[in-house]
């Protein structure tokens, strides 16, 4: 422990409770001379004791402005003296605790109506009741922020003037989150395909034309829609003309994301979002949740189109999961930080004249212009790479072919990314989130079909068992990881995301095990998680009473919960029979109808499972010998059929009822269902090409 932090007998000034923590990011803060709590009982109950209002900070490891707050409050004795003399301060991981952060981000806009954000500042009463907040605020006034010290004292002074008053509110804050959940679905609502055009036109006039993408700086990737924008231009496929303007704008933003600093060049993989419109500089923190959702997302698009830009994107992103993210025991890390060596990016961007020394001169020839090292220092005075200029043209100027320049380029990547490596790494937060892992078995599923690439499905199915072994236990989940081992009461993210990346996998390798486990993690959230009004609540019936029980149905930077549970449950329902995972599908939908017919485009992932309600998913359900099996396989897996469902059924032991009653029949045969309706057995590959074009 610093010295500043000791009293004269060595003993420490504050009390350290965060040094036993097993979130990388509350230890992070473990020596501020700020006297922190982790969020629980303790915390609010000396609160209560004391009389004093509780300031509570939100962030997470990877987060640039979190350190930058850190150093410049968290870090200073006199706004820890403050802090400590007039507050109960807690400390909360918000990829850890999201109950608590996105109740308190809603309450942060309700009393500000400003936006949400990291690191989330916020002021309660003992009873957890907010009455002020923010996001980062500086230590002195600027850019019309207050200063931190200053605020501190005003908030102290309101809340010994208004102690009775904000006591009494409780009431008042109930019914303002009661009013943002949806209302009950009406008895006679029809659920109808107008939200999906709806959502089609809106994403249109929020395009970029010139740089993809949707809305101006910040520039968030927005992986559900672009998922959302390539799935209707399959569905119009059936009808004339396409819609190739969807396509289009799917493909801009994917391939501009692809050329822009957001992705890592030298070592693949994507940064959180774009401070400019252009994609060029990013926030430099990496986030498995990205990464994985961005993964399917370029293998769907490279399935869509054969671009083998997306495919070398996609191949680069999985390849960086596994090299850089995924642990011995198997399951993915959360993120990498911003920072490195004490300044954003200093990992990724370079001079100049290193980038020259390092590469032979036909080399930098092909890479300087080729990566915008001719124009101006773009950060920092330094150079931060993204694709400034088109190949082809470049390998002419250069009378090179193609391959020559392409060669030549990747050459250059790797003698740099070995220069890179041997700097101040950026941390790792090595807890292990369960959501996020869910979306990293799906995105890598995805992808391994697509590629063909067997490196990714064995990764996916390492996390899988790694999610079975060590998150599982007495038939509930963890939402986390560490080396102390799983802890924490799943949310609803936790368990449908991974049932969602079980049925992904399912299309590699069919495994009746894995299929009953998906069932099981579905069955809990039934049976802990539902809402009588429909849908499910973000937190089960069995975890810590919060101020609300959330229930929504809207994509962030992670899908819908609601919205991904509709989907497992409609094709698990329609796979296996179970009418009763239809009918919780579709009370999703309707308890979801209201916001999603207002604004439909914030609800890309709902709207999936909306357009698989209305036409039910396509399931192809092999039987016969694993080589032939696994031919028709990798054949039917080069399509872009994102509503349907392959599954390759090779030993009959143990398979569900309903996939065992189609048996095999020779060397290969194949059943299409539609719904609840299924084929006669077909038995050729042209057969069942056909059939699948109906």
């Amino acid at each position: 422990m610093d010295s500043r932090h000791l009293n004269a007998d060595g003993t420490p000034r504050y009390t350290n409770r965060l040094i036993t923590q097993a979130s990388p990011y509350l230890r992070q803060h473990a020596h501020n001379p700020v006297d922190w709590y982790p969020w629980g009982e303790e915390a609010f109950q000396r609160a209560r004791d004391l009389n004093r209002p509780v300031h509570l900070s939100v962030g997470y490891a990877a987060c640039h402005w979190c350190h930058v707050l850190a150093a410049e409050s968290f870090e200073d004795e006199a706004t820890a003296a403050l802090l400590n003399e007039q507050f109960v301060n807690i400390k909360v991981d918000r990829e850890e605790r999201p109950d608590v952060d996105r109740i308190y981000q809603i309450a942060q806009q309700m009393l500000t109506h400003g936006p949400g954000g990291w690191p989330l500042t916020m002021f309660l009463t003992a009873e957890r009741l907010p009455f002020f907040g923010g996001t980062y605020f500086p230590p002195e006034p600027r850019h019309g922020l207050p200063g931190f010290r200053d605020l501190l004292g005003r908030v102290a002074q309101y809340y010994a003037a208004h102690r009775e008053t904000l006591d009494g509110q409780r009431a008042a804050l109930e019914a303002a989150f009661a009013s943002i959940d949806p209302p009950a679905a009406r008895s006679d609502l029809v659920l109808g395909a107008e939200p999906l055009e709806a959502a089609r036109a809106a994403l249109e006039r929020s395009f970029d034309a010139r740089w993809g993408g949707f809305g101006g700086a910040p520039k968030f990737p927005h992986p559900s829609s672009i998922e959302r924008l390539l799935r209707h231009w399959r569905a119009s496929a059936q009808h004339e003309p396409p819609d190739l303007k969807a396509l289009y704008m799917a493909g801009l933003t994917l391939t501009r994301m692809a050329e822009g600093g957001i992705h890592d060049a030298l070592g693949g993989g994507f940064c959180r979002y774009s401070v400019d419109e252009r994609w060029h500089i990013p926030h430099f923190e990496k986030m498995l949740y990205d990464n994985a959702w961005l993964l399917g997302v370029y293998a769907d698009a490279y399935s869509a189109s054969g671009d083998e830009l997306y495919a070398a994107v996609a191949r680069d992103t999985g390849e960086w999961m596994r090299r850089e993210m995924q642990s011995p025991e198997g399951g993915f890390y959360a993120s990498l930080d911003a920072d490195s060596d004490g300044h954003e990016g200093s990992y990724y961007v370079w001079d100049r004249e290193q980038v020259r020394a390092t590469l032979e001169a036909e080399e930098y020839a092909a890479f300087a212009p080729y990566y915008g090292l001719d124009q101006p220092p773009n950060f920092e005075g330094r150079w931060h790479l993204y694709v400034a200029r088109a190949a082809g043209p470049l390998a002419t100027e250069l009378g090179l072919e193609p391959a020559q320049f392409a060669e030549r380029l990747e050459r250059a990547r790797g003698k740099l990314l070995a220069v890179r490596e041997r700097r101040a790494r950026p941390a790792r937060d090595e807890k292990i989130l369960t959501a996020w892992n869910g979306l990293a078995i799906s995105g890598l599923a995805r992808a391994a079909r697509a590629l063909g690439c067997a490196g990714l499905a064995q990764s996916a199915g390492r996390a899988l068992q790694f999610a079975q072994h060590t998150l599982w236990h007495e038939g509930r989940l963890a939402a986390t990881a560490s080396a102390d081992g799983a802890r924490l009461n799943a949310y609803l993210d936790d368990y449908v995301f991974l049932a969602d990346g079980v049925l992904e996998l399912q299309q590699l390798r069919l495994r009746p095990q894995e299929l009953r486990f998906a069932c099981e993690l579905m069955d809990v959230v039934l049976a802990h998680f539902a809402a009588g009004e429909g849908g499910f609540f973000f937190t089960s019936d069995d975890h810590e009473p919060l101020l609300h029980r959330m229930r929504t149905f809207a994509d962030e930077a992670l899908p819908a919960g609601n919205a991904v549970a509709a989907r497992v449950l409609l094709r698990l329902g329609y796979l296996l029979g179970e009418s009763r995972y239809l009918q919780a599908a579709e009370d999703i939908v309707r308890a979801g109808w209201a916001p999603l017919a207002h604004h439909p485009q914030s609800h890309a992932t709902l709207l999936n499972a909306l357009e698989e309600l209305l036409d039910p998913p396509e399931i192809v359900i092999l039987r016969g010998e694993a080589d032939t099996l696994r031919s028709w396989q990798r054949e039917l897996s080069r399509l872009y059929a994102p509503r349907r469902m392959v599954l390759a059924a090779v030993d009959a032991e143990d398979l569900p009822p309903a996939i065992a009653a189609k048996p095999a029949r020779g060397a290969a045969a194949a059943y299409v269902c539609r719904g609840s309706v299924c084929s006669e057995p077909i038995d050729t590959l042209g057969a069942l090409a056909e059939a699948l074009r109906e």
